[in-house]
């Protein structure tokens, strides 16, 4: 079976909800539907997260970051950060721990390699997606936020089958974004239910059809994911570098420019990076 063809088969296997996901990711996928409940308060949702003790002290370094903590009031304990954060954000950090479960499998130093660049990639655009969707489009934070951390869940996915696929890796990234990533990437957002207009913020992306100056979502996760200094490794090709043309865009947002902003919330970024690398 050549590469195109392994494709076709993971993504034939998507679209009818045939997921192979390891049991830690069984169990956080619970998780997330139930955080994603209406109906679910805080205190259950402080619950839910103190019976996971990496995803306990997660939540309390968020709630502690610069981007969550702006009063400067360290907490220590789970229900106070699950308090600061509310469940959306909490809903984040689940989904951050899914995409994170699905490289962890993986045994072959090369695809780990992958998988650890391709997560650094998505900490620095879900981080840049929350603070260009508060000081630019003025759309959602956390769910930009969330949109940035699930954007390239259908790669760690596809890393994850690589062992039952050995010629996956095999050929041109243009393959990659041609033939496996829509495909395969429909079929996991919708197994991970996946909220729609994250969905079709996602789709743009693929898509590659963004506005300046910015406008919504779909725009909102274009824009980090041109900015991100770490490129995915999914879709750079031999030679490529993390300067990106992108990178010099610059607009005027009210009195200020892209850059001035991106300058200012550097800090913001930073925090939000490294507790999403934890």
């Amino acid at each position: 079976m050549d590469r195109l063809q392994a494709f076709q088969d993971i993504a034939a296997q998507a679209s009818r909800g045939e997921l192979t996901f390891p049991t830690n990711v069984a169990a956080s996928v619970k998780l997330q539907q139930a955080l994603s409940d209406p109906d679910c308060h805080i205190d259950t949702a402080a619950k839910l997260i103190q019976a996971d003790p990496l995803l306990s002290a997660r939540t309390v370094a968020i709630a502690n970051s610069v981007a969550y903590n702006r009063s400067g009031n360290e907490i220590t304990g789970v229900r106070t950060a699950v308090q600061r954060l509310g469940v959306r954000t909490l809903q984040s950090l689940v989904a951050a721990m899914i995409v994170r479960q699905l490289g962890s499998q993986i045994t072959d130093p090369t695809l780990k390699a992958k998988a650890a660049q391709l997560w650094e990639h998505t900490a620095h655009v879900a981080a840049l997606a929350q603070v260009i969707a508060r000081k630019v489009t003025h759309v959602d934070p956390e769910t930009a936020l969330f949109a940035g951390i699930v954007h390239e869940v259908a790669g760690f996915y596809m890393l994850s089958r690589a062992d039952a696929y050995p010629t996956l890796m095999d050929g041109d990234p243009g393959d990659w974004v041609g033939h496996g990533e829509e495909a395969i990437g429909r079929g996991v957002l919708t197994k991970l239910v996946i909220p729609q207009p994250v969905m079709e913020a996602i789709e743009e992306l693929w898509q590659g059809m963004r506005a300046l100056p910015p406008e919504n979502l779909g725009d909102t996760l274009l824009l980090a994911n041109d900015l991100a200094p770490i490129l995915s490794p999914l879709h750079e090709r031999p030679g490529a570098t993390t300067l990106h043309a992108a990178q010099t865009i610059d607009f005027v947002i009210g009195e200020g420019t892209l850059h001035s902003i991106l300058a200012e919330s550097a800090e913001e970024v930073k925090s939000l990076i490294s507790v999403l690398m934890l």
